[in-house]
């Protein structure tokens, strides 16, 4: 008898840590996710910082004091502004996330996946940013080749 209640109690003790464990492990597994979309729309980002570069080359001697040269040197300062957003967002970043967070999938704290929620919509809008300023020095240069 005491060994039938004994089993049924250690039994009862092992759901309980395998509902954690399985919990812990769904709660890592979000966190991961999300790391994974934000650590996808950099990824995404990141190679148009050399396109930014080549169109500032582009527009930088066609500056001037006319209105078309001060249509070129808006869309130079447009897509100058987000290069230096994205600098700032992954300065910002690796500031609040280490290494094995950003890449081994380590567990965030609870403040970090507020935290992570933020960047997602940080590299979210600086996404639209970069792909605004890329898109309208495009078409300034296209108009005018």
């Amino acid at each position: 008898m005491k060994s039938k209640i004994f089993l049924t109690g250690l039994s009862f003790i092992l759901f309980i840590l395998a509902c954690k464990e399985e919990k812990k492990s769904a709660d890592s597994t979000e966190g991961s996710s999300k790391m994974e979309q934000v650590m996808a729309i950099h990824d995404e980002v990141m190679p148009k910082m050399s396109t930014i570069g080549k169109l500032v080359g582009e527009l930088k001697p066609k500056v001037d004091s006319t209105e078309v040269g001060q249509k070129y040197h808006k869309a130079m300062t447009d897509l100058q502004e987000a290069h230096k957003a994205m600098m700032d967002w992954m300065q910002g970043f690796g500031d609040r996330f280490d290494s094995d967070e950003i890449l081994n999938g380590k567990t965030l704290t609870a403040e970090k996946k507020e935290w992570l929620a933020e960047e997602e919509e940080k590299v979210k809008a600086l996404k639209e940013q970069i792909d605004k300023s890329i898109g309208e020095a495009e078409k300034i240069l296209e108009n005018t080749n």
